[in-house]
């Protein structure tokens, strides 16, 4: 079990932050959906369940920044990644609960480090004060049984309400800005097996 946040709460050790910046929020190795699909600004804030202020305070503070293109001046649009929408919605969770913008920063920065695969079977749990990465049911069990009040996030289960949110909306292909309608992320990456296969 990993702890990001305040070390002093909870008993874990605190999670360096990452150094270095922007923080990209895949491994382009790792991610099937990174350099083919984005999801302009008003998609992802419909898939996250945020407003577009959210969003564009978070891009502009470097909270959750669009990994596949960044706004350049204005004209340009912003395009996420699926797993940019995922932490998305994740960060709002974490602030529909009550936890400090410090520690939800400290949590995504570790996300970020995270391979693309670990994200869907990853539980985020949080006692207000420390947020803490649980890989296990017995991780969980344990945490709760520091007898404090916890919160958790499934993380798949967050993953595969984006990927039905964003099923139902328009993505964007980044190689020739074609627009796709009502766009599954896993049906265009068995597309994307099928041709190299063929």
């Amino acid at each position: 079990m990993r702890s990001s946040g305040d070390s002093t709460a909870g008993g874990g050790p605190g999670i360096s932050p990452v150094e270095g910046g922007p923080y990209p929020l895949h491994d382009s190795a790792a991610d099937p959906f990174t350099d083919t699909i984005g999801y302009r600004g008003p998609t992802a804030c419909a898939a996250a369940g945020i407003t577009y202020r959210q969003l564009d305070y978070w891009a502009r503070t470097g909270l959750v920044e669009p990994s596949v293109r960044p706004a350049y001046g204005s004209g340009t649009q912003r395009l996420y990644s699926f797993r940019d929408v995922v932490v998305l919605k994740i960060v709002k969770r974490f602030l529909d609960t009550g936890v400090a913008l410090q520690n939800i920063r400290a949590a995504v920065q570790h996300l970020r480090a995270r391979g693309f695969r670990d994200l869907e079977r990853m539980t985020l749990m949080s006692d207000g004060a420390t947020v803490y990465e649980c890989s296990s049911p017995d991780e969980v069990v344990d945490l709760l049984q520091g007898g404090q009040g916890v919160f958790g996030i499934a993380v798949g289960v967050v993953w595969r309400d984006v990927e039905a949110a964003l099923s139902q909306l328009h993505g964007e292909r980044v190689d020739t800005g074609e627009t796709l309608i009502g766009n599954n992320p896993a049906d265009e990456l068995a597309r994307r097996r099928r041709d190299r296969a063929g």
